[in-house]
Parts: C-alpha cells; sequence; structure tokens
C-alpha cells in the first residue's frame, strides 16, 4: 500500500478461515455453510453470491456468541488450556466471510457490495464491542493473565495472553457501563464515516473526473503506449476517436511526465489533489472533521492524551514525541534536497525561454527532464524492459534464491475476476507453502493503490498445522495495450516488489496462536515489504528480469549504469512529500482543531516549511491510509520501517551476496516468527545489533 495497503488493516487482522464449519439449520446452498471443495480450499469465488454475505455474518455472529458463551459458563478456574486457547480459535465462520466480503469490497466492490457493507459493518463493530466488553469473558482472561508467572507457560503462551488481556483494556474492558455505552457509540459512528469516506474516494476517482482530449495537438510529448491507453479508455466512454485520461496512476503520472500542454497537466493534476475538496455530494471535509474529534474523543475515554498516543503506546516508536523526532530529523536534510532540485528544474524552465515559476503541476514535467539531463535516462528507454510477465519473473527469481520456494500458476484454482492470477506456492521439497492471488489492474470497482491482504491466515489445532495461508496482492497497474504487453515504469516494478514482500511474510508466518502470529506493530509491517524493494534494483538481478518485451534482449550494462546512476534522482522530491502526509497524519491526531479542514492542513504544512511546489503525497480529503486505511497516526511506518529495511539489505550487501542463504534463513526467521515477541527483539535477533540510519541517508542521497 500499499504503498501498503493500506493495507493496511487487513494485512495486520487475523483473518484465519478454517475449513470446517460447526453444523448448523441454516441453507445450505451458502458456499460459506459448508466446507470448501475447491483446491486448497480456496474460497469458491464462482459459487459466493451477494445474497450470501449478510446470512454469512448473521449466522457467525450467532456462532461466536455460542463459543464465547461456553467459555464463560465453565465453572472451573480460567486456564490458558479452557479459556485463553478456545478463544483464540472462535470465531472461524466469522472470519471465513468476513475475508472474502472485505477484500472482494475492495477489490471488485459495487453498489450492491457497497450497500451491503453499509449494513454489515456496523453488525460486525457491534459485535466486537460485545466481545470485548463481555465481563465475564474479561474476568476469566484477566484471571489467567494475573496468575501467569506462576504458571508455567512458554514464551508464545506467555505473550498470548499478555496481548489479549492488552486487547481487552484497549478497548474497554475497565471502563464504567456508562462510559462502555459511549465507547460503543464512537466504535459505530467512526465506523460508518471510514466506510463513507472509502466511498466517496472510490466515486472521485473513478467516476468523477476525466480528461477528455479532443484535439491531437494537445498530445504532444506523450509516449505512443500512453496515447494508445488513452484512446483505449475512450472507447470504453463511448468517445470513440477521443482520447480519455483518468486520475489512476498509470494514466495520470505518465501525463504529468510528458503532456506538454501545461493547462491540461494543470487540470488533471487539480483534479488529482482536488478528490473529496469539491463541495459535492462526495465531499469528505465534514466526515474527516467528524472523524477526529471522535478519534480524539475515545482516546481521552480511554485514558490517553489524544488519539496518536493511543494508536502509538503498541508500537515500536511508543510515543507521538519519539515519531516527531524521528520525523522531524529526517525533514531538513530532505528539504534542502528538495530546494536544490527545484533549483534546478526552475534553472531548465529559464534556459527554454519561460519566464513562470515551477508549480506543483510541473514537478514531474521538469523533473523528467531533468533526469535525462543528469543521468541521460528517459523512463521509457526502460519500459520496454519492464514487462509485466518479466518483472513477475524477475520476483519468482529472487524469493527462490532466497528461500527456495517454487511457483506454479493453477488454473483449476477460483478467482474472484477473470483478470486474477492464482499461484501455488511450494517449498523447493515441492510440499505445500500456500497459495498467491495477484491481480494487477485497474477497474471501476477497485479502489486506487497498491496492497496485500488475506483469505486465509495459516492455523494450527492441537499441535498441528491444519491450515495454509491464503494471501493476495491488489495492484493497478499499466494495462495491456493493443499490441503492447503491461509495460511497467521503474516504480511499478518496486511497487510489485514491495507487494511481494508483503506476500512473503504472509505465506512464512507460522505460529500456533491466531493473536500471534504474524501480528506484529504497524510500524514493523513495512519491513517484510520494503526489504525486497531493495533487490530490485541491483545490477545482478536486473540481468535476470529486465529483458526487452520483443527480442527477449537483456537489459544493456550501461542502461543498468543509468538506473543505478539516478538512484537518488528525485529523492528529495519523494522523501519530502511522504514526510508531509506523515506529519499531517501525526497533526491531525495529536493537535487541536478548529473545525476547518483546509485551514487546518495549510497550518500544518506551513508549520513545517513545506515548499509551494510540493504538496503532501495524501492531502486529507482524499488521505485513505489514515481515514478509511487502519494507518491513522500510523503513516509515518514506511519510513520508520525504511530504516530496518536499508539496515538489513546492508547486511546481505556487506556479505558479498545478495542471496547469502545464513542471512536469508535467519530473515525467513523473522518473517515466520514475528509477533512472538517485541518488534525490535524480533529485528535484534536477526542483525544482531539496533538498526542504524546511516544506510537509509546514504541510499537517498541525503547526507
Amino acid at each position: 500500500m500499499k504503498k501498503i495497503t493500506p493495507t493496511l488493516v487487513v494485512l495486520v487482522a487475523t483473518f484465519v478461515a478454517c475449513n470446517s464449519t460447526k453444523e448448523t439449520k441454516t441453507d445450505m446452498q451458502n458456499p460459506f455453510f459448508a466446507a470448501y471443495e475447491t483446491p486448497f480450499q480456496v474460497p469458491p469465488f464462482d459459487q459466493i453470491k451477494e445474497e450470501h454475505y449478510l446470512p454469512t455474518v448473521e449466522e457467525g455472529i450467532k456462532q461466536h456468541e455460542q463459543e464465547i458463551a461456553a467459555i464463560t459458563a465453565n465453572t472451573e478456574a480460567p486456564t490458558f488450556e479452557n479459556t485463553i486457547l478456545p478463544f483464540d480459535e472462535s470465531g472461524d465462520l466469522l472470519r471465513r466471510v468476513d475475508a472474502v466480503f472485505g477484500n472482494l469490497n475492495s477489490a471488485n466492490t459495487n453498489e450492491q457490495m457497497q450497500a451491503l457493507a453499509r449494513e454489515i459493518y456496523p453488525k460486525m463493530t457491534a459485535h466486537e464491542d460485545n466481545v470485548m466488553l463481555n465481563k465475564a469473558l474479561f474476568e476469566r482472561v484477566k484471571a489467567v493473565y494475573e496468575q501467569r508467572e506462576g504458571a508455567g507457560f512458554d514464551a508464545e503462551q506467555m505473550r498470548v495472553v499478555e496481548k489479549y488481556y492488552q486487547d481487552f483494556v484497549r478497548n474497554g474492558a475497565n471502563l464504567s457501563d456508562e462510559d462502555q455505552a459511549k465507547l460503543r457509540e464512537l466504535n459505530q459512528e467512526l465506523s460508518k464515516l471510514s466506510l463513507q469516506f472509502s466511498e466517496n474516494l472510490l466515486a472521485e476517482t473513478n467516476k468523477n473526473f476525466q480528461l477528455v482530449v479532443d484535439n491531437e495537438a494537445d498530445l504532444k510529448g506523450l509516449p505512443e503506449g500512453v496515447i494508445s491507453a488513452a484512446a483505449d479508455e475512450a472507447k470504453k466512454s463511448g468517445l470513440d476517436g477521443k482520447w480519455v485520461f483518468t486520475l489512476q496512476k498509470p494514466s495520470l503520472i505518465p501525463f504529468l511526465q510528458y503532456a506538454e500542454n501545461r493547462d491540461l497537466r494543470e487540470k488533471i493534476y487539480r483534479g488529482y489533489f482536488m478528490r473529496g475538496d469539491n463541495n459535492n455530494e462526495f465531499d469528505n471535509k465534514e466526515i474527516i472533521s467528524k472523524m477526529v474529534e471522535l478519534r480524539d474523543e475515545k482516546a481521552r475515554l480511554l485514558g490517553f492524551e489524544n488519539h496518536a498516543a493511543y494508536v502509538i503506546d503498541v508500537n515500536m516508536a511508543k510515543t507521538p514525541e519519539n515519531v516527531y523526532d524521528f520525523l522531524y530529523k529526517l525533514w531538513k536534510p530532505a528539504l534542502d534536497v528538495a530546494k536544490k532540485e527545484r533549483a534546478e528544474m526552475q534553472s531548465i524552465i529559464k534556459n527554454e525561454g519561460n519566464n513562470f515559476e515551477l508549480a506543483s503541476w510541473d514537478w514531474w514535467y521538469y523533473a523528467e527532464k531533468l533526469r535525462k539531463q543528469k543521468y541521460d535516462l528517459d523512463e521509457e528507454e526502460t519500459k520496454p524492459y519492464f514487462s509485466l510477465d518479466n518483472v513477475r519473473e524477475g520476483i519468482f527469481y529472487v524469493s527462490n534464491q532466497l528461500y527456495g520456494i517454487q511457483f506454479e500458476r493453477r488454473t483449476d484454482i477460483p478467482v474472484y475476476h477473470p483478470e486474477v492470477e492464482a499461484w501455488e506456492v511450494k517449498e523447493a521439497d515441492g510440499s505445500h507453502v500456500g497459495v498467491l492471488y495477484m491481480d494487477f489492474h485497474p477497474r471501476d470497482g477497485k479502489r486506487v493503490g497498491a496492497w496485500n491482504t488475506g483469505f486465509r491466515d495459516q492455523a494450527y489445532k492441537d499441535g498441528q498445522k491444519v491450515q495454509y495461508p491464503i494471501t493476495s496482492i491488489v495492484c493497478n497497474f499499466t494495462r495491456p495495450s493493443g499490441d503492447l504487453p503491461a509495460l511497467l515504469t521503474f516504480d511499478e516494478v518496486t511497487t510489485f516488489f514491495h507487494e511481494f514482500g508483503h506476500a512473503l511474510h504472509g505465506l512464512f508466518t507460522d505460529g500456533p496462536y491466531q493473536r500471534t502470529a504474524g501480528r506484529v506493530p504497524r510500524d514493523f509491517v513495512e519491513l517484510p515489504s520494503q526489504i525486497m524493494e531493495n533487490w530490485a534494483a541491483e545490477p545482478e538481478v536486473l540481468k535476470v528480469y529486465a529483458k526487452h518485451y520483443k527480442t527477449g534482449e537483456v537489459i544493456p550494462e550501461a542502461l543498468v549504469q543509468k538506473i543505478v546512476n539516478s538512484g537518488h534522482f528525485n529523492q528529495g522530491f519523494a522523501t519530502v512529500e511522504y514526510l508531509a502526509a506523515s506529519v499531517l497524519d501525526m497533526d491531525w491526531h495529536t493537535q487541536e482543531f478548529s473545525g476547518d479542514v483546509n485551514a487546518f492542513e495549510k497550518t500544518s504544512m506551513e508549520r513545517i516549511g513545506l515548499i509551494d511546489e510540493i504538496i503532501p503525497r495524501y492531502r486529507s480529503t482524499y488521505f485513505s491510509h489514515i481515514f478509511s486505511g487502519g494507518y491513522s497516526a500510523g503513516y509515518y511506518v514506511y519510513i520508520w520501517a525504511a530504516v530496518l529495511d536499508t539496515d538489513a539489505f546492508h547486511a546481505f550487501k556487506e556479505s558479498g551476496d545478495l542471496f547469502n542463504a545464513e542471512l536469508a534463513a535467519k530473515f525467513r526467521t523473522l518473517l515466520a516468527k514475528s509477533g512472538s515477541d517485541e518488534g525490535m527483539t524480533i529485528y535484534r535477533n536477526f542483525r544482531g545489533q539496533d538498526p542504524s540510519t546511516e544506510p537509509l541517508l546514504e541510499k537517498r542521497g541525503l547526507k
């Protein structure tokens, strides 16, 4: 998500869907109510219909209530075996349907699915509150927690007990009845607002803006592939003979990079950065106002100074002050570099005989000129070597070299959309690891961005693994067009590597308890994904997967060197726009809010000295990571994890072997056992030392 996906909530939540369910009198035509008779027991997408979701959710809630009632009715003294373990294993059917519905509502939604979401999610929010505020259940969990020191628990059991107790407390179990009732109201309202924010953004991105070009002269500067894709988009919209550009990144970014018509660059960029801020039915400002106030009220109710303090309390950073300190240490060097980049681009404008000042909608266009000038590198020159199929094979190669795993395309596995690919992942000896779905291209029912998610997590029963993971990568990459295959920009290549890192985390996670297996702090989540990006640009790896889509020619050494040389290119801009968004996120969840969303954002950015030519990577009204994606007071985690990932990759580089077997085995252990201990402890077990910031600063050219 992304990058994260956002990812983002679904990646961290545990969606375990065992394939045996309790007998029920409900409609057995509903595929959720029977064992999946599919390869590897994947969801039978070809049988699941929209009318199946709500009855399954209702039955899942009922079954979960019965399971919890059985725990609380037990008259024996609370123990791990009669309280913690059955609670850890409960809620199977509900997770089963939630995994499918939640993922498809993000990747393949429609008006009917959205209407269902508005009915289903309030029910699930209420049920979650009923569970976490169940006094009898909490008393049993608390009893086990208070007696944990002398109970003879192993390390895994101890952590499960402590994390569940923490979950209950953080979800209001210690509040008075009156305050618990208030908490329920807050949770319901926040759930509805988050869903509404997401629906508004989807409409603003996919439905409410098109740049229609009917004069061929206005296409000047655009590569043929971009023009062809715009013609295809126009045909889909019934505008044959014209060209349509959208706010999806594969359409937007090339237009900003190459279109010579400055007025049209401004028009499409304004369409992008004004999403959710157009004072129409899809405006998100009032939603934001309500959400930040309700989040602050909830945090104070739970005993925290603000929402950021509540969120970060369980992260590696621990406090908002630590996050701000971390961001500000990077801000000045990044801003200094961005200002130098601005000056270089302003010189190009002047040398071309123009007298206007660089604006935000000019940055991509003149940055591309600067790239050619400084590095003799044209992104269009590299794209023929980055066909989607070749990049996928390159990722498979890296994964195989590191971990020995293999990938087999399966056409007998049901998929939720004809474009989705299904792959079986195997160990070197052929034994099953899991199933991987890949969904690459934009469509009207898919939200923006890229993310990894899961349809099922690994699970144990009586000490034996009974369930293998089903993970999914969802992206919005450039589509094939005409005779051209899907040719990726290098940014899209690194996004693919990134999301694959998340997928490997899900596939390798191995632990006996749902609460801890793979459940890591938010500021640890991006380590497994971001470390994979490092291999994408290594010359040794590029020569394996970067092959011309027509000739099969391996990318020339000279072009590889240009890519390597340009590694620091535009890093001031990239780091500043990201850090600006991270500070904006933190400000929303720590600072007093006057009620004016745009004024708050303006004040936030002026305080840190953001230059006019750069806007935050996400303005508030389309900042889905923090208002609908689970990264509130947590967008900083990408660069926090970047310190970890560059330090970890530095270990491979230091060893002289990109695929050092010993280090790869240790890193796989990190992935497998993540969640079994504190994040920094897990990292130190891999690295043998605390992470250093030096590799990150060097990588980005900020020192």
